[in-house]
């Protein structure tokens, strides 16, 4: 005969016992971690339009009409303001400091300003206008649910 006590838990019991004793809590940091993603995918492409820019200036886009020579002086000096802004922006976005994003935010109303407001730079494009747009409000809406998991 076997003894009844050194027999095992019926299979469901451990599993039953098993869920009730691992309590799923909440993830208190979900925001600010999507946040953080969010800086990096953002840093990422700083990086694609600094050195896009920096190609520009350099040389290694464009053909002979395009050359950063035969540019107007106020598109060699909004190319050479990216060129800069975009990789220093990139470096503090993907650290997700304070001053990365306020460096990007920077980029970001100035693109869309320069778009806007002076069209014979980049060509006045209203495609990149709704695309900085969307991004500001993207950080804006992850910035604020980020800074609602922290109580003061």
């Amino acid at each position: 005969m076997s003894d009844t006590s050194t027999r095992e838990p019926p299979r469901d019991a451990l599993t039953a016992a098993a869920l009730t004793s691992e309590r799923i809590e909440p993830d208190e940091n979900a925001w600010t971690r999507r946040l953080v993603l969010f800086l990096r995918v953002m840093a990422v492409l700083s990086i694609a339009k600094g050195l896009y820019h920096w190609a520009q200036v350099t040389g290694f886009v464009g053909g002979e009409e395009e050359a950063f020579e035969n540019q107007t002086m106020a598109w060699q000096t909004a190319t050479i303001y990216f060129a800069v802004i975009e990789l220093v922006a990139a470096v503090g976005l993907w650290l997700a400091t304070p001053w990365g994003a306020v460096v990007w935010l920077t980029t970001v109303v100035s693109m869309a300003v320069i778009e806007l407001m002076f069209p014979g730079i980049y060509g006045g494009s209203l495609i990149v206008v709704g695309i900085e747009a969307l991004m500001l409000a993207g950080y804006l809406v992850l910035a604020w649910m980020a800074a609602r998991e922290r109580p003061p």
